[in-house]
């Protein structure tokens, strides 16, 4: 199990930001993203495995607003009692505007280390995983649920494996997602062309609260606000 959970959810785990009710993401008509510290408990099939912190601050520059984004997750998942998988992944990214400049991150799954570093040049990306380097043309954004531009795009750098993905991100519909134990009604988002398809929730207001990802034996990874 545990090599197909890694797998199955790397795309899920390069999650880079997040909202609260303070700090809304419905701003898809240019407005600047949010900024903030935020906590979401990441479960799998309803039981806490562990959780994923992360933070956004802003600047304003002659180049324009940037933005970095701080993560840190850390999972264990138990059979038995007995701890039979560990994870932790941190990254750093640094964005301007809608368009990521500079990305490092470290992963340690389950004892198998690696690492992704990104730096701008000139209009493009330099993505290096591992001894493979590759050049990403134009505007490139990672897995940021905070930033409302994820919506429409076509292709998304996952944080811990450095590959672009081609993605395809539609509205399914809506619902309900528990957020510090009280239902919250949402809208469904879905990103498909990784290994398992991605649902996102946000609020009414805009705010990212949840995720949703089928893993290893069809079980059910998620991420909710706390």
């Amino acid at each position: 199990m545990v090599t197909a959970f890694a797998s199955a959810h790397a795309a899920a785990l390069a999650v880079l930001g997040a909202l609260t009710t303070s700090a809304s993401c419905v701003a898809a008509d240019g407005a600047a993203p949010p900024v903030g510290e935020w906590n979401f408990r990441a479960l799998l099939d309803g039981k806490p495995i562990g959780q994923h912190r992360f933070s956004v601050t802003a600047k304003t520059s002659a180049q324009g607003d940037e933005r970095k984004v701080l993560s840190e997750a850390s999972f264990a998942v138990k059979f038995l009692g007995i701890t039979a998988y560990r994870y932790r992944h941190t990254a750093t990214e640094e964005w301007r505007g809608d368009c990521l400049t500079a990305l490092f991150s470290t992963t340690d799954d389950d004892g198998k280390s690696s690492s992704v570093r990104t730096e701008a040049d000139g209009d493009a990306l330099s993505v290096k995983a591992g001894s493979t380097v590759q050049l990403l043309k134009g505007c490139v954004m990672s897995f940021a649920y905070w930033n409302p531009a994820i919506q429409t795009q076509t292709r998304l750098l996952n944080a811990q494996t450095g590959k672009a993905e081609s993605v395809q991100v539609s509205r399914i519909g809506g619902g309900s997602v528990e957020v510090r134990g009280q239902p919250v009604a949402a809208t469904q988002f879905r990103i498909t062309g990784p290994a398992q398809p991605i649902d996102v929730w946000y609020s009414a207001q805009g705010d990212w609260i949840g995720l949703d990802s089928l893993v290893a034996g069809g079980r059910r990874l998620s991420y909710r606000l706390q």
